[in-house]
C-alpha cells in the first residue's frame, strides 16, 4: 500500500477510541440484559466486533501490526422478532452444485430435449448442446428436490446448502417478490433453518479420531493377563458370613 492510501494517525486513534466506546456499551447492555437472548446485547456485540474489525485493519494499514483478538464468527440466528402465529410462510433454499462429469450432464439434458422434441413438433433444438443449456433443460424438467436425490446421474457433485423457513405477517401479493426474490430476507423472522456442509462432516471425523484414540489409550492401560483372572480361590480366602451380614 503506498503513502498516500495509507490511513492516518488521527484515524487510527479514531478507531481505538470506538472500540473503547463500543466495549462500554457492551458492557452496560450485558449489566441491563434481560434475558439469554437479549436484542439489545446481540445488537452490542455486532457493534462491538465491526470496531474491533476496523480498528485492525487500520492498526495494520498503517502500523503493519495486529491486535491479539479475534471476533468469533457468529453463524447463530439472532433473536426472533416475528410473529408469534404467523400467517404465512417462506422457505428460502440454497443449494451449490460442482458440475462433475460435463458429458454426463449433456447427455441427460439430450435426452429430455429430444423426448420433448417428439412429443411436440416443432420444438426448438439445440439448447441441450451447451452446459449452461443443459441446467436449463434439466431444472426445467426436473423438480429441485428430484435433481437434489439424483444428482449424481446428472453429473453434479453436492455442495453446501441451506434452508430457511421466514415467518410473515401476511402472504405476499402475487408477483410482489418476483423481481427480488431473496432482497427483503429479515434473520430476525426466521423460525429455523437447517444447514449442510462437508465441513460438518470433518469436525465430526475429528471427534471420532480423537474417540478412537482415547478408546486405544484405555485397551493399552487395561490390558490384563487372563491368570489374573483365572486363578482359583483358596478355601482359606472364603469367609462365611456372619448371620448379620446376610
Amino acid at each position: 500500500m503506498s503513502d498516500a492510501a495509507q490511513p492516518t494517525a488521527a484515524e487510527v486513534r479514531a478507531a481505538a477510541e470506538a472500540v473503547k466506546t463500543a466495549l462500554d456499551r457492551h458492557l452496560a447492555a450485558v449489566e441491563r440484559r434481560s434475558g439469554d437472548e437479549d436484542p439489545a446485547v446481540y445488537e452490542a456485540f455486532n457493534q462491538l466486533a465491526a470496531a474491533a474489525e476496523a480498528y485492525d485493519e487500520l492498526l495494520y494499514d498503517r502500523y503493519d501490526e495486529v491486535t491479539p483478538f479475534e471476533i468469533p464468527g457468529d453463524d447463530s440466528l439472532p433473536p426472533y422478532t416475528g410473529p408469534e402465529e404467523p400467517n404465512a410462510i417462506s422457505v428460502i433454499i440454497r443449494r451449490d452444485y460442482a458440475v462433475a462429469e460435463p458429458q454426463r450432464l449433456l447427455a441427460q439434458a439430450q435426452r429430455v430435449e429430444a423426448a420433448d422434441s417428439e412429443a411436440v413438433l416443432g420444438t426448438a433444438e439445440g439448447a441441450s448442446g451447451t452446459a449452461h443449456g443443459a441446467i436449463g433443460i434439466l431444472f426445467g424438467e426436473f423438480e429441485p428436490d428430484e435433481i437434489a436425490s439424483r444428482h449424481k446421474e446428472f453429473g453434479l457433485e453436492e455442495g453446501d446448502s441451506t434452508l430457511w423457513v421466514t415467518a410473515a405477517d401476511e402472504p405476499a401479493d402475487p408477483g410482489e417478490w418476483l423481481d427480488a426474490p431473496f432482497e427483503h430476507v429479515d434473520p430476525e423472522r426466521v423460525v429455523c433453518r437447517f444447514d449442510v456442509s462437508a465441513v460438518f462432516d470433518d469436525e465430526d471425523d475429528e471427534l471420532d479420531d480423537e474417540d478412537l484414540d482415547e478408546d486405544e489409550d484405555l485397551d493399552e492401560d487395561e490390558d490384563l493377563d487372563e491368570d489374573d483372572f483365572s486363578a482359583p480361590l483358596d478355601e482359606e480366602d472364603l469367609e462365611p458370613l456372619d448371620a448379620n451380614d446376610r
